[in-house]
């Protein structure tokens, strides 16, 4: 095999890894935790499903769904940090920035320089891209919270308006996205799901 294609390969291995790293999020029909090879596809189905949604016709969905696949590879060495965990967040960027350069290090120099552009890109947020990106990691767990009853919103004792002010951005960027989803969040503190 010559050394190209089995740095690929070898980091096509590494990836496998990502199926046990398992996420404070439960599936939606609240068996298990899920993990974030399961995130990454969901999210990245969602970001094809919903790119009708976003005013500006000039997305480039290919690489939102690039984005989307390897956002949470870091998370092999980095570990998941819970969304609403204040004290995991901090050195969370120095911790994944040195997961990030040793796992697309695998890769052959180009595919290494890809990835880490694409990986910082979808950090930065700063491009319409990345946002739309950015917006797909944020609905995703609100919906799975959602349809399990606030299975980890309760376990956290997470409230409303921390949920809303993680998907604020996309009341700008997504209007009726936002509105659906803001309705969600308001519906699951009727319901008993989610703290006021």
């Amino acid at each position: 095999m010559n050394e190209r294609l089995s740095c690929q390969i070898e980091f096509i291995r590494e990836m496998d890894r990502l199926k046990t790293i398992f996420r404070q999020t439960y599936l939606m029909d609240a068996s298990r935790h899920e993990n974030d090879a399961e995130h990454s596809w969901h999210i990245t189905l969602m970001a094809w499903l919903l790119e009708e949604h976003v005013d500006e016709k000039k997305l480039n969905l290919l690489r939102v769904m690039k984005m989307l696949l390897i956002h949470d590879v870091v998370e092999i060495d980095a570990g998941d940090t819970f969304a609403y965990d204040t004290t995991g967040q901090e050195g969370k960027f120095e911790r994944e920035r040195l997961a990030a350069e040793r796992i697309f290090g695998l890769l052959p120099p180009d595919q290494f320089d890809e990835m880490m552009e694409l990986w910082l890109e979808f950090e930065q947020r700063e491009t319409m891209e990345s946002r739309y990106a950015a917006a797909m990691d944020r609905i995703q767990p609100l919906l799975h919270n959602y349809y399990t009853q606030g299975k980890a919103w309760q376990a956290h004792g997470v409230t409303s308006d921390r949920v809303l002010a993680r998907i604020r951005f996309l009341e700008a960027e997504l209007p009726d996205v936002y509105t659906l989803v803001s309705g969600l969040i308001h519906d699951a503190v009727d319901k008993g799901y989610l703290l006021p």
